[in-house]
C-alpha cells in the first residue's frame, strides 16, 4: 500500500510544533587539549559531581577509549555545566572518559585487550616515546558548556537526553544530577540512616546505583500521595521532588520515616523488609507495601504494637507484592492498604498455601 502523502497543512503543523517546542539550550563550545583537561581536573576546575556513579568502565573499556584517541577516532563532545561562584565545570556527560585520560597519563592504566594497536597491550603512558606522549597531550577535545543562563528544566532535559549510553544512569542517579536542592540532600541523608539500612538490606551493586535513595523517596512520595499515582513511577517521583524543592517540613518527614523504621525493627519478623530466603535484597514492591502500610496504620493508631504477622505468608500478600503489574495504580493502592488493614486487624479471610480447602 502506498504511503499517504503528507498535506501542506500537516507540514505547517510540524513546523509550528518544532518551533513552539524548541527551547534556548544556552551553551558555548570550547576546545581543550588533553594536558589542559588533566590540569583543570586536578585543580577541581573540572569536577565529577557527587551524583555521578562510581567508575564502572572495565580496564578493556578504558583501554579501548585510549586506543580511539591514538587512532584519531572522532570523540563525542564532553558536556559540562558552569557551577559555583568560581565557574567550575561540572561534568554532565563524559566523566568516565575524562577520568580515563587522567588515569592513563598518570601511568595508572595498563592497556589491555587492544586489537588495532595490539603493540600497546601491557604498556603505560611512560612507555611511549616523548614525541608520542606530547602528541597525546596536545590532542584537542570539544566541550559543550551549558551556561548559567540555562534553567533547571533545560538542564534536566539536556541531562536526560545525553543519558543514553549502555551504562545508563538509574532514575535515582539522574535525580541527583537534576534536582540538587536541600530536599534531595534530605533524601540522601535518610538513605544513609543506619537503622533504615539494617531493616532494608540492599546488594552492594544497587547501593552504588542509588537504590537507598530510590526507596526513601518512594516512601515519602507514596505515604503522602499514593492515591494520586497514575502509572509511571519516575515522573511521579520527579514531580514529588519538584514540589518540595523550595519548601518541606523536614522535622515531620524525618519523624515519620524514623517511626516506620523503628516499628519495622521492633515488630516485623526478620529479615524485615526483605524476604526469607533472600535476606540480602529488598524488593521495591514489598518495601512500598510494608513501609507505607505501616505509616498509614500508625497514623490511625499511634500506639500500634506487636500484632499477628501470619499475613506476610498469605497468598493474598504474595500476589500483591509480586513484580507483575507492580506499577498499576490499583495494585499499588491494594498492597499498601492490605498491609495497613492487616496491622489494624481488619483484614480477614486470608488463604495460605497449606490450606486444605
Amino acid at each position: 500500500m502506498a504511503r499517504k502523502k503528507i498535506t501542506e497543512d500537516e507540514i505547517v503543523a510540524i513546523d509550528k510544533e518544532i518551533q513552539t517546542a524548541s527551547i534556548p539550550y544556552d551553551y558555548d563550545t570550547k576546545e581543550y587539549p588533553t594536558e589542559v583537561i588533566i590540569q583543570k581536573y586536578q585543580k577541581d576546575q573540572i569536577f565529577v559531581p557527587t551524583y555521578q556513579r562510581k567508575f564502572v568502565w572495565t580496564p578493556k573499556q578504558r583501554s579501548r577509549f585510549i586506543e580511539s584517541v591514538f587512532l584519531g577516532v572522532p570523540i563525542m563532545p564532553f558536556l559540562v555545566s558552569i557551577s559555583g561562584e568560581e565557574a567550575e565545570l561540572e561534568i554532565i556527560d563524559g566523566s568516565q572518559r575524562i577520568r580515563t585520560l587522567v588515569e592513563y597519563c598518570a601511568n595508572n592504566l595498563k592497556l589491555v585487550g587492544l586489537e588495532k594497536l595490539s603493540s600497546l597491550n601491557g604498556t603505560i603512558f611512560n612507555d611511549l616515546s616523548k614525541n608520542r606522549q606530547n602528541k597525546f597531550l596536545l590532542r584537542d577535545f570539544r566541550f559543550h558548556v551549558v551556561t548559567d543562563r540555562a534553567t533547571p528544566d533545560i538542564r534536566a532535559d539536556i541531562f536526560n537526553r545525553v543519558n543514553t549510553s549502555s551504562n545508563k544512569l538509574s532514575p535515582s542517579e539522574t535525580r541527583k544530577g537534576i534536582y540538587q536542592s536541600e530536599f534531595y540532600d534530605f533524601i540522601i541523608e535518610c538513605a544513609k540512616d543506619q537503622l533504615f539500612r539494617e531493616v532494608c538490606p540492599i546488594p552492594r551493586g544497587k547501593i552504588d546505583r542509588g537504590e537507598y535513595e530510590e526507596l526513601a523517596l518512594r516512601f515519602f512520595a507514596y505515604s503522602e500521595s499514593y492515591l494520586k499515582f497514575k502509572h509511571d513511577v519516575s515522573p511521579f517521583l520527579d514531580a514529588f521532588v519538584k514540589k518540595h524543592q523550595t519548601s518541606f517540613d523536614r522535622e515531620r518527614l524525618k519523624s515519620n520515616f524514623d517511626k516506620v523504621m523503628q516499628y519495622a525493627k521492633t515488630y516485623l519478623p526478620a529479615p524485615y523488609f526483605a524476604r526469607i530466603g533472600r535476606e540480602n535484597a529488598t524488593p521495591r514492591v514489598r518495601f512500598e507495601a510494608l513501609s507505607v502500610g505501616i505509616y498509614l496504620a500508625l497514623e490511625q493508631d499511634a500506639d500500634l504494637g506487636n500484632t499477628n504477622f501470619d499475613w506476610l505468608n498469605s497468598n493474598e500478600f504474595k500476589k500483591l507484592t509480586t513484580s507483575d503489574a507492580s506499577n498499576n495504580p490499583g495494585r499499588l493502592k491494594a498492597r499498601i492498604e492490605f498491609v495497613r488493614d492487616c496491622l489494624l486487624g481488619i483484614q480477614n479471610g486470608l488463604t495460605y498455601e497449606d490450606d486444605k480447602s
